[in-house]
């Protein structure tokens, strides 16, 4: 028999035509859990639609629902179990690194990976690294494995996302290089990182804006860059953050190195990410 390769194949017996047009067409897969979006016309369906999901992904064992959208303080999202095992706890990897993650008590997305990597490719020997919105710790750790950083500076201000990543710092061994912060990241720049960092990153673009000036604060005297994460719309999808950036007022100049589309999240709607230098 042939290999079942979608949802619509496994579910093409058991659905009507309309509600076959409103089969999800994507979903996240983090370790062994798989987090969909249902439409509320197959609410009803949701358990049939999990079941299928579990046949569709041989490497999962849950099926998460996602009820409500990622929101608030710590970007948590409402979750609910629909097939297999009852958890929402797992453990993803990721260019040669593991991270167990609580995806109903932190912010996670697998779909970042590859911007992950792209920022561990930049960082050079020896650099201090502050990260402004760890989570976990995918950033920090994968730099420290796959870098060469002298240190990074690991804030969050979630209390289970830090328990989980000290977690992760000890699973993949670099706690000589990895140092976990809870609290607010502008508290802990002003405390202890000011003129410390050779590369900031700011990976939640929610609050980027509201925090570059602390992320300016902790650049070196000497020069360092600036990761900052931004949102965008065509036709121009890196227009406002560029008027952003251009009218800051800081005493320290500012050279655009590298831009990229990080993700689309809506029609039109963009998660994007300017590289900054700054002199």
């Amino acid at each position: 028999m042939a290999e079942l390769k979608s949802l619509k194949d496994v579910l093409k017996d058991e659905l009507d035509e309309d509600e076959k047009e409103d089969i999800p067409t994507s979903f996240d897969v983090v370790g062994d859990i798989a987090v969909i979006k249902i439409p509320d016309s197959l609410i009803d369906k949701k358990h049939l639609i999990g079941e299928s999901l579990l046949k569709v992904q041989g490497n999962v064992n849950t099926v998460l629902r996602q009820k409500s959208p990622v929101s608030g303080e710590f970007r948590t999202r409402g979750l609910e179990v629909i097939a297999g095992e009852e958890k929402t706890e797992t453990t993803h990897k990721e260019y040669g690194c593991s991270f167990d993650v609580d995806l109903e008590e932190v912010y996670f997305s697998p779909r970042l990976a590859h911007e992950r990597n792209r920022i561990t490719q930049k960082v050079e020997d020896g650099e201090v690294i502050t990260n402004m919105f760890a989570g976990v710790g995918c950033y920090s750790i994968l730099a420290a494995v796959n870098s060469n950083p002298e240190k990074v500076y690991s804030i969050d201000k979630n209390e289970k996302a830090v328990e989980y990543m000290k977690r992760n710092i000890r699973k993949n061994k670099v706690g000589d290089k990895v140092i976990p912060v809870k609290g607010d990241a502008r508290d802990v720049i002003d405390e202890y990182l000011i003129g410390k960092s050779d590369r900031v990153l700011m990976p939640l673009p929610e609050f980027a804006r509201d925090f570059i000036d602390y992320a300016v604060k902790t650049v070196k005297p000497e020069g360092g860059v600036i990761h900052f994460y931004d949102y965008g719309e065509e036709p121009e999808v890196f227009e406002p953050s560029f008027e952003f950036i251009k009218d800051l007022d800081i005493d320290r100049s500012v050279e655009l190195k590298d831009k990229a589309i990080v993700r689309s999240y809506a029609p039109n709607l963009y998660h994007v990410v300017l590289d900054l230098l700054l002199k």
